[in-house]
């Protein structure tokens, strides 16, 4: 579909330019080798953000606020909240404890009404990916509501648009091609659990090849290939590899056709597809003094077994 180009009013550029390029800049000078830098850094753009900038001053004065006004004052500090992936026994210490604060600021800054203008927000979040992943090519525009494991594991190509509350899950590895489109609510994964005991999980790299499409809904589990110009259709749950300019739909998703014009150069729909997840298979070690627990608790010996 064709689209039109908007621009924001002269003054408003100017504005936005110069708090991209000062936030830029000093999450730049924080570096990756220090976390406490970039978790001050974070802290003081979302007290901005979010307008709390006299009840920040006077509370770090030492004036009195209520008990509600100081537990949001402390929430902008991302060193003062927790995220699910903090729990998971396996991730990177090192890496997880600058992306944790990063992640934090996304998370935080879609729910200021700047996440709404979308001209605005797909500079900041452009801006804070070269910071949070692996590697985040040119082009690239993300929508509200994303969310990541860790945000450290994800590469994304050139020109790649991800929309409205999807998730990419890179506790293993997610790979996202150039010029994919991700639509709304999709869901991608790069980890799996046992499915005797689910706190046993497994870790995959999981690839989005370029040139596809993941439509609405959709989700990709843990170590699936879906090739590249490849259409998965709406609501389909992708459990094995998806052939370069293959429609996949289904739960699960089978191949039902070539993409018209592709066929000379694309496999047959009948062919045999096979899906190597033990070669994207991630390996980890867990620390010898790790304390670990089991929420569940569940008794997992089968009936008459011994």
């Amino acid at each position: 579909m064709t689209k039109r180009h908007v621009t924001l009013p002269d003054e408003m550029e100017e504005s936005l330019a110069a708090f991209l390029a000062e936030v830029d800049e000093r999450l730049s000078n924080a570096g990756p080798d220090e976390p406490e830098r970039t978790c001050e850094v974070v802290e003081e753009v979302l007290v901005d953000l979010h307008g709390d900038r006299d009840a920040y001053e006077r509370w770090r004065a030492g004036e009195r606020v209520s008990p509600a006004e100081k537990v949001r004052l402390q929430s902008y500090d991302p060193c003062n909240a927790t995220l699910e992936s903090e729990y998971y026994a396996e991730k990177d210490e090192e890496r997880f404890r600058r992306s944790k604060h990063l992640q934090w600021l996304w998370r935080q800054f879609d729910a200021t009404p700047m996440a709404d203008n979308v001209e605005f927000a797909l500079r900041f979040r452009r801006m804070l990916a070269d910071h949070l992943f692996a590697d985040c090519g040119d082009g690239c525009r993300f929508f509200k509501g994303i969310t990541f494991t860790y945000g450290h594991n994800i590469s994304v190509g050139d020109n790649v648009v991800v929309h409205d509350d999807v998730h990419l899950d890179d506790r293993g590895e997610l790979v996202v091609g150039d010029r994919v489109s991700i639509s709304d609510s999709a869901h991608i994964y790069s980890h799996d659990h046992d499915v005797v005991d689910q706190t046993e999980v497994s870790n995959y790299r999981t690839v989005i090849g370029d040139d596809a499409r993941i439509t609405y809904d959709s989700m990709v589990r843990a170590g699936v290939e879906v090739g590249e110009n490849a259409i998965v259709g709406a609501k389909s749950v992708v459990q094995s590899d998806v052939p370069a300019h293959h429609i996949a739909v289904g739960q699960p998703a089978k191949s039902v056709k070539v993409k018209p014009g592709w066929e000379d150069v694309a496999q047959p729909v009948d062919a045999d597809v096979e899906t190597d997840k033990e070669a994207r298979r991630i390996e980890y070690d867990l620390p010898e003094d790790l304390d670990v627990f089991d929420e569940f608790e569940r008794d997992l010996t089968p009936p008459g077994a011994e």
